[in-house]
């Protein structure tokens, strides 16, 4: 059996017919959950973990691989090798500050079919740990655009934010927010990073709407990236920023 289903079900107490009834289907399919291998569609493991108060790959782990995608596996690597990165963002917060339901609700928006997403998320929070939890983490720098902090739904927005600022408070975390009234910027020409990796030297990487790709000559990267730190808000009114969100009242 799906111990683990089981297991959830009994600590939740519910049968498969109540279950059925929260998740909208007959009893005797979740009596198939149940059996080994049996995994459901992904809009019904969404709605049986959250009635069961569970997370997806708590009840169906085999459903939430990580997932990476082959041309991101070389920036990837870099990323777990650099001693700082510098990263810009203009549209959504950066993949390595997300939250879990921040990149959910991100990764959800986009081409990747309904079954493919938690994969996606989990490898975007292993990405975080392997890169600003190992033992002797990089100097990372960010500069966010005020506009991808408006974007989202506040009951996502808000823990979103706390985590940005609860993270910012890392001595080797830089956050810093681009305001509005910086008016036109560079930067609105794409989001970047640059890394800077023992005996490489600094490359970028570079996303576009079809792929991301790394790119040696990153001269114009830097002169963007100095515009950008010269009108962005210094770190501690940045948090102060971030800690007041009056946008979300």
């Amino acid at each position: 059996m799906n111990n683990l289903l089981r297991t959830a079900m009994a600590e939740a107490g519910e049968t498969a017919e109540s279950l059925a009834g929260h998740v909208g289907v007959d009893p005797k399919t979740v009596g198939r959950w149940l059996s080994p291998g049996r995994v459901p569609h992904p809009r019904h493991r969404m709605a049986a973990a959250k009635a069961l108060g569970r997370e997806i790959g708590e009840l169906w782990p085999d459903a939430v691989r990580p997932r990476v995608p082959a041309w991101f596996r070389p920036w990837a690597d870099l990323e777990r090798e650099a001693t700082a990165l510098r990263s810009f963002q203009v549209a959504v917060l950066p993949g390595l500050l997300q939250t879990e339901a921040y990149a959910r609700a991100v990764l959800s928006s986009g081409p990747l079919a309904a079954d493919e997403v938690e994969g996606y998320v989990a490898t975007r929070l292993e990405r975080q740990a392997a890169v600003l939890d190992r033992p002797r983490p990089p100097l990372t720098i960010f500069v966010i655009d005020e506009a991808a902090l408006w974007r989202g739904d506040p009951e996502i927005m808000r823990p979103q934010l706390d985590h940005l600022v609860a993270i910012s408070e890392r001595p080797n975390v830089l956050v810093h927010v681009l305001p509005l009234r910086a008016g036109f910027h560079p930067g609105q020409a794409g989001a970047f990073v640059i890394a800077s990796v023992d005996g490489d030297g600094d490359v970028g990487y570079i996303d576009d709407q079809a792929e991301g790709r790394i790119v040696k000559d990153i001269a114009p990267l830097w002169h963007t990236w100095d515009t950008l730190r010269s009108v962005a808000l210094p770190r501690d009114l940045s948090r102060e920023h971030l800690e007041a969100r009056t946008w979300l009242r």
